[in-house]
């Protein structure tokens, strides 16, 4: 069904939209390839919400070119009037002949709509070309649109045999300054940040992206059931931070409020943070992905309830002992069957520690 060209001409369109990794948030990375008698014409990506999509970017290169030209694009065009005029509508208006789509828009405003208009209109539609490193690009969007809760990636920095801290907590730094920076790039693309106040008391973070050169900040998100959160922590420093807690009628909900923090009551039924009704919260928020930097406690009652879709996990070629802390805390299994299986994606050196991306099984 697709030529080499084709695959050619999407792979580029891909590259195009991860221009937008950082930036485009809550609104999809996308990118768009015109190309006229084999000649690239046109080329665009969505670069921030607000701003043109990836189409019309492409289409302001092309111009009259665009003419019985085929569009390669990363996602289906939207077909309705957002913060931005409907792609395709500007597909149609340009005299485009085809456009080949990576994936249908999950979107339920758009999913089929824009593809839908185009035919109308005798454009030629193709669906499905590369469409796995499409989502893979867009996992957030995605798990938004269609579960709605972000995508959640947990990173965690380890020793070899598996363990995140000395027994009385020192963990700074079991890995190397190339895969902290590299968790930098990781914090930068995500929506939120997400730790516990064990983090918070232990470490006093910022949970900041640092040295790289972006236009926002991730909204920073502490699980504090009992508010325990010090008025002192430097992550109230400079707003965007979300305590959220079981019950903030305490007197502390006002001092850190007062700080800055904006505080949230989710109980569950046995007085702790319904983690669930927090995900449902955040991707009301429009928070895509969801970058967890915690503890072993945290890690691990994400997991028991099956809200870890991806595990960034970096290994120090080192061994930290049997004393030292975990990563997940989670109960004793009895059986094997009742382990939680991971899909390992990728795998690679960064500096002298090793990067592995796995998927939990059960994730989409």
């Amino acid at each position: 069904m697709f030529s080499a060209t084709d695959h050619q001409h999407m792979s580029r369109a891909l590259q195009l939209a991860e221009r937008g990794l950082y930036t485009t948030s809550p609104n999809p990375r996308v990118g768009c390839v015109i190309v006229n008698n084999g000649v690239v014409v046109g080329e665009g990506w969505h670069e921030r919400a607000g701003e043109a999509h990836a189409e019309v970017n492409a289409l302001s290169q092309a111009r009259e070119a665009a003419r019985g030209a085929t569009a390669y694009v990363t996602l289906e065009p939207c077909g309705h009037q957002g913060r931005t005029p409907p792609c395709s509508a500007a597909l149609i208006s340009a005299g485009v002949a085809r456009v080949i789509a990576a994936m249908q828009d999950p979107n339920p405003r758009v999913s089929g709509g824009g593809l839908a208009q185009l035919q109308a209109h005798g454009i030629e539609i193709a669906v499905g070309l590369m469409e796995a490193q499409a989502r893979d690009l867009n996992p957030g969007f995605i798990s938004r649109m269609e579960r709605h809760r972000p995508w959640v990636r947990a990173k965690i920095a380890a020793s070899l045999d598996g363990r995140t801290a000395l027994e009385n907590g020192a963990s700074q730094w079991i890995t190397g300054d190339a895969a902290r920076r590299d968790g930098q790039r990781w914090r930068a693309r995500a929506s939120a940040i997400l730790t516990g106040v064990g983090t918070v008391l232990k470490d006093d973070p910022r949970l900041t992206v640092r040295d790289l050169d972006i236009e926002r900040q991730p909204l920073r998100v502490v699980v504090d059931s009992r508010l325990r959160t010090p008025p002192s922590a430097r992550i109230l420093q400079g707003g965007g931070v979300l305590i959220v807690c079981a019950d903030d009628s305490a007197p502390r909900a006002s001092t850190l409020r007062a700080l800055g923090g904006e505080v949230l009551a989710l109980p569950d039924a046995g007085g702790k943070i319904d983690l669930s009704r927090l995900l449902k919260e955040l991707a009301r928020r429009e928070v895509n992905e969801l970058h967890v930097e915690g503890g072993a406690k945290l890690n691990g009652a994400l997991l028991q309830h099956h809200l870890v879709d991806e595990v960034l996990l970096y290994l120090a070629p080192s061994l930290l002992g049997s004393g030292a802390q975990g990563m997940f805390e989670i109960p004793a299994l009895s059986a094997l069957d009742q382990r939680h299986d991971l899909d390992i994606q990728e795998m690679r050196a960064i500096g002298k520690d090793m990067r592995i991306r796995a998927k939990l099984a059960q994730a989409r």
